[in-house]
């Protein structure tokens, strides 16, 4: 036994005993995550690159994906970047597009404060194959510019200083005012507050002729706009009934008519709307909204209501027509927040549409289905082939179908959820909050799976799939991997995923980050530490945990291939096998000695932090289970001794079991000295017959090794090394520990004698 492992057995022991008593460990409840990565242990499996710009705040407002060059733009504080999507933090280039001296001032006039008076890139869109439009809050005067990148294959970033344009109706004033923007056909659709002040939230679509916008102070179609996503998504092959959709959120008087309440909406317009002739001129014709609920059921038939919109997700089939819409949402209470993800299918938000309008005669009054007669066509609808009626433009809709859809552009009927229910909940009290979400459809062995990339307020990106039972109409949520994407802690503000590159793309103020989305020998190289990952990215394939392709895609052969991602049934997969007496000896041994009526730790850190930990204890040919007790304590870093007993000793055996499968890790034999003998033997040593005493042993001993990926050297990692010699001593008499000189003279004793030997 080295005095290196001795020393970190008693740091090791000393700490866990100190946070026991102190109650922080972790709740039967918590959720953990299978494998927890730092950002440092990330940058060491080469899984992880970030860029920084120039070392001080990034503060990215906006990132654009564009696989065609193989760059991801990035919108921030008076620059924008263009990076490689192969590594984002190598070969970028940059454009300098800071405002103007006398801008600067004019701000500060206006009574702002000097960070406020920058120009903040807050979009960032797809002009054409060559030109991206960008506009910026311009020290509180909007500005927006094309910039030239060329056909694919070409190396070009570069300002067009003669495109300048007002930014105004295309950009807010502030930075931190929400907007959302998407462009179809060199047409710009954002929801933004176009005025100085925020005070008139709209809708707008721009081009190079017509200016195209919701009704102004309008509180029926949008009243304290919060604008999170926009997507043009066709109903059909006929690309002019091509729909807009946006999600926001609004407050609403309620029926009382005394609090405000918040409603997270859905809305849409016609892409070819061309507002009325006579009435809505240059204003939406077929500006409709309804709401999106998400909720869980609660006692006595009251639901708990997730009504904040932190971000949505649209995720595109093939042909476009049939995405699926994930919204992540929290609570609006003060005092309890939770959060939760809703998916939405297409057909439920176009049949919403498609239902009765909401009618109410004011607006302290319910809401009830309009139930009189509806013109035609019918509101809301586009002058499309498809709709018929003769109208090749919303110009020559009839008076009374503008009229109609001005007064009532609330639907009565609600989108509600699939499965009626969120797929993924987080209500724990004092957990992290919740920013933003990406979403991958993967296809596993057993069908496809929603891989759900979620970023939280302290740089974290959550790795999460959920599984529905049909049979027990339950939802389970299995958290695949927490990856600390961020050195410092920082709130996620965008998350980019690129299927074809695997990767995903994270920004915050601190910098973007690529993060490639699996790394299956992570699990282990065992058919059972695969199995049970439930990762649908990975698969056994008889040598190793490596990347599932489906078949057809890798020409590999599927004879060994192993994945089970929605049972994780390793014991039925992976040969049946099962941990028998043979593999029980088989398994990896360890010697620790502790001291009569000291603490003592047998360590034991099971691979995957979703294993359940169970001890056996072999004496005398017997096995029991070992149970926790005021002496025996079960902790996350393995079995605790408070107080060690000669009657301790023995051959400890630690087992995981997962969804059924036991795996032996190791057996530990515990020697227990008795503490006089253990005194005595340093008196003698201390009192020999005047042999010259030999060099204290710990000046031979080498460096502790570095920290690995695997979870007990993860941990051991994080103790002071042997060169530290005072620090255990003063961690003992911080507790009132009273035999620290003991405990010291005992290591050195043991590992002066293996040395010797």
């Amino acid at each position: 036994m080295r005095m290196a492992e001795c020393i970190r057995t008693v740091y090791l022991t000393l700490m866990l005993l100190y946070l026991v008593l102190l109650g922080t460990a972790h709740t039967a409840h918590s959720i953990y995550p299978r494998i927890r990565l730092s950002h440092k242990e990330l940058w060491q499996l080469n899984r992880t690159w970030v860029f920084q710009g120039h070392g001080a705040s990034l503060q990215p407002q906006t990132m654009l994906l564009d696989e065609g060059h193989e760059r991801l733009y990035v919108g921030a504080k008076n620059t924008m970047f263009s990076l490689s999507l192969d590594r984002v933090n190598t070969h970028h280039r940059e454009i300098q597009w800071a405002s103007t001296e006398s801008q600067i001032q004019e701000c500060l006039m206006k009574g702002r404060d000097k960070s406020e008076c920058a120009n903040y890139i807050k979009v960032l869109q797809q002009y054409n194959q060559t030109h991206l439009l960008v506009c910026g809050t311009g020290a509180f005067n909007p500005i927006c510019v094309l910039v030239r990148v060329g056909h694919a294959g070409q190396d070009r970033f570069a300002l067009e200083e003669e495109s300048v344009m007002s930014g105004r109706g295309r950009c807010p004033y502030d930075s931190n005012s929400p907007c959302t923007s998407t462009l179809s056909r060199g047409e710009l659709y954002i929801g933004l507050y176009t005025d100085y002040w925020e005070n008139d939230g709209a809708f707008c679509r721009l081009n190079n002729q017509t200016y195209t916008r919701t009704e102004r102070d309008d509180r029926q179609q949008l009243n304290e706009p919060k604008f999170v996503g926009s997507a043009v998504i066709p109903d059909n092959d006929d690309r002019d009934d091509d729909k807009v959709y946006f999600f926001f959120t609004e407050r609403e008087i309620d029926a009382e008519g005394v609090n405000k309440a918040v409603y997270t909406r859905v809305g849409r317009v016609c892409a070819n709307d061309q507002g009325g002739q006579r009435m809505l001129v240059n204003r939406w014709s077929s500006f409709l909204k309804t709401r999106l609920i998400c909720s869980v059921a609660g006692p006595n038939g009251i639901d708990t209501h997730f009504d904040e919109l932190e971000d949505v997700f649209v995720l595109k089939n093939k042909d476009g027509k049939k995405p699926e819409v994930f919204g992540l949402f929290s609570t609006t209470s003060a005092v309890f927040k939770g959060y939760a993800v809703c998916v939405y299918h297409m057909d439920d938000i176009r049949a919403a549409f498609n239902g009765p309008f909401a009618y109410r005669e004011r607006p302290e009054h319910h809401w009830t289905p309009y139930e009189d007669r509806v013109p035609y066509p019918r509101p809301g609808s586009c002058a499309s082939k498809v709709n018929s009626g003769g109208f090749s433009s919303s110009k020559e809709f009839p008076d009374e179908v503008l009229r109609f859809v001005r007064s009532h552009p609330v639907m009565y009927r609600p989108v509600l959820p699939q499965h009626r229910r969120p797929v993924l909940l987080q209500t724990e009290p004092g957990r992290r909050k919740l920013t933003q979400i990406a979403v991958d459809r993967v296809q596993a062995q057993d069908g496809h799976y929603h891989v759900l990339y979620i970023g939280t307020d302290d740089s974290v990106v959550l790795k999460v799939i959920t599984i529905y039972n049909k049979d027990t109409d339950t939802m389970e949520e299995v958290l695949l991997e927490e990856l600390q994407v961020f050195k410092v802690p920082a709130p996620i503000r965008e998350i980019i995923i690129s299927p074809k590159r695997q990767q995903l793309y994270v920004g915050s103020e601190v910098g973007v980050a690529q993060v490639r989305l699996h790394q299956c020998d992570l699990y282990g190289s065992e058919c059972a530490d695969c199995c049970l990952a439930r990762d649908p990215y990975c698969a056994w394939d008889g040598l190793t945990c490596s990347r599932y392709y489906p078949a057809g895609v890798y020409t590999k052969s599927r004879r060994f291939r192993r994945q089970d991602v929605r049972h994780g049934n390793a014991v039925q997969l992976c040969n049946g096998l099962q941990i028998d007496d043979e593999q029980w000896h088989r398994s990896e041994e360890r010697l620790v000695y502790g001291v009569e009526s000291n603490s003592t730790l047998l360590e034991c850190v099971p691979r995957s932090l979703q294993a359940k930990v169970l001890w056996f204890l072999q004496q005398d040919g017997e096995k029991h289970e070992v149970r926790g007790d005021e002496r025996i304590i079960m902790t996350s870093h393995g079995l605790l001794f408070l107080r060690v007993r000669s009657s301790d000793a023995g051959v400890y055996v630690c087992q995981t079991v997962e969804h059924g499968y036991v795996h032996t890790l190791l057996r530990i034999s515990l020697h227990v000295l008795r503490g006089e003998r253990v005194e005595s033997a340093i008196h003698r040593a201390n009192d020999g017959d005047g042999e010259k005493a030999a060099p204290p042993c710990h000046s031979s001993m080498g460096h502790s090794p570095g920290p690995s990926i695997s979870p007990r050297s993860l941990v051991l990692s994080s103790v002071p090394g042997p060169h530290s010699r005072l620090w255990y001593k003063e961690f003992l008499q911080l507790i009132g520990y009273g035999d620290a000189r003991k405990v010291e003279e005992y290591c050195e004793r043991v590992w002066c004698s293996d040395k010797k030997t």
